[in-house]
């Protein structure tokens, strides 16, 4: 059987070995407010046919990304990943059960990581980078804590354009460590006085570009005031095609970047895996998490590769630990450098400009419905509107017309007064119709 339930016995010997009375005792931690107050309305029991037939039922309902016009984005992009990623990350070379606890024996995984951490400093502008993270919103966390590490003190700021998820793990991490972190008010505009929170008491401030609206930063003068009060630039992005069209945050004096990698060689997967990219300045290697993979010669002077760092806490003494993420998304790294290695330069450069040129004639035909104001001076390939009517009612409108429109704001902030703002992203994959199906549909809704 490939399911073998514990018995009440098994259940009551298990809890007395930990020490508790009752299942319950080990989520005490988690908010009452957050705790279901009774099962999930699902059966009890049925046999293994049987539920395979109710989930397929209930997976039916939902709309796939493949199947409508689709322009959802808001930190996960629906871009086209070529047949080639998922021949080549399907070989046995490569699909393997677990992460080389000898790395130096597995020469091409390391190889690839190597491989992998260059792009990445390229495409970034910055030095050095890991051999990735779980996701961006992680890796955003950790790069508080590598900021709190350098400078030595607590207290981060958030810009109002950063993706809000990542803003909550920002701060969950915070108050596990009882750091500061001062949370701007929600920037749609992209008009925020983000330089009046600098000070000499800050660790690190946090800004996203493009950000979760949509707009385009200039990151230049935040990295300039920063850097006179001893504070460090994080530069956030969740969608890293951008970089094949805008200014690298290193060039723009970023201290640590981190991103979204997802767009590349991934996809949507429901929300994951995902693959966080993490870069930095080669001062700050000491402190920066994750696994870091370097080129060498062996014995008889051939090329090979090493794990130079490694700063987990399986690794050396927890309290001298970067980082508490215990691998790297490996599988998803190596999607994203097969197909970066397909695009080459030229090939993302070209695939930036399709995505900003798809998302400008979108913009201009959305903007002429009337009830619809697009809200952005300058964005890349993800805009934000303002609606005559409440976003959410209108996303599930569009949805029952066949066109899956958006993330409505009010999902992300909720309670923050933005009902009527709607967060559309356009990429590669949209063609005429759909931008004209989604148009004619949003009109005849509002």
């Amino acid at each position: 059987m490939r399911y073998l339930p514990l018995s009440d016995t098994d259940r009551s010997e298990m809890l007395a070995r930990i020490g508790v009375n009752h299942v319950d005792e080990l989520f005490a931690d988690v908010p009452k407010n957050l705790l279901l107050r009774e099962p999930v309305d699902l059966p009890r029991r049925k046999g293994e046919l049987e539920v395979e037939r109710i989930l397929s039922r209930m997976s039916a309902k939902n709309i796939s990304a493949s199947s409508v016009p689709f322009f959802v984005g808001a930190g996960a992009y629906k871009h086209h990943v070529p047949a080639t990623v998922d021949h080549l990350i399907q070989r046995s070379e490569f699909l393997t059960s677990y992460t080389p606890y000898q790395p130096e024996i597995a020469q091409g995984t390391l190889q690839y990581l190597f491989e992998f951490q260059t792009q990445v400093a390229a495409l970034t502008g910055m030095e050095v980078a890991n051999a990735s993270m779980y996701d961006s919103s992680t890796g955003t966390g950790e790069a508080v804590l590598m900021a709190h590490r350098v400078t030595k003190r607590r207290k981060a700021v958030l810009s109002g354009g950063l993706h809000p998820h990542y803003a909550d793990v920002v701060r969950t991490l915070s108050e596990m460590s009882s750091d500061d972190v001062v949370t701007m008010a929600p920037d749609v505009g992209g008009t925020e006085d983000i330089l009046s929170r600098i000070d000499d008491s800050v660790s690190c401030v946090v800004v996203q570009s493009p950000d979760v609206f949509g707009n385009v930063r200039d990151l230049k003068p935040i990295a300039d005031k920063a850097h006179q009060h001893g504070v460090l630039l994080i530069a956030v992005f969740t969608e890293v095609v951008s970089l094949g069209l805008l200014k690298s945050p290193g060039s723009m004096g970023a201290d640590i970047v981190v991103g979204e990698g997802q767009s590349i060689g991934n996809a949507l997967n429901f929300g994951g895996p995902y693959v966080g990219l993490f870069a930095t300045q080669s001062k700050f290697l000491r402190q920066m998490p994750g696994r870091l993979c370097g080129e060498t010669v062996d014995a008889d002077g051939s090329r090979g590769f090493v794990l130079t760092l490694s700063t987990r806490e399986q690794h050396i003494r927890r309290d001298k630990a970067t980082s508490n993420i215990c691998t790297n998304s490996g599988l998803c790294s190596l999607a994203f450098t097969i197909h970066m290695t397909l695009l080459g330069e030229a090939g993302l450069s070209r695939l930036a400009r399709i995505n900003h040129a798809n998302a400008v004639k979108l913009a201009d035909q959305l903007a002429a419905v009337k009830g619809v104001e697009v809200l952005n001076k300058t964005f890349f390939n993800e805009f934000t509107l303002k609606l005559a009517k409440p976003a959410a009612e209108v996303v599930e409108r569009l949805a029952e017309k066949g066109v899956l429109a958006g993330v409505p704001v009010s999902r992300l902030l909720p309670g923050a007064g933005l009902d009527n703002l709607l967060l559309v992203a356009s990429t590669e994959v949209n063609t005429d119709d759909d931008r004209a199906a989604f148009a004619a549909a949003l009109k005849e809704v509002l």
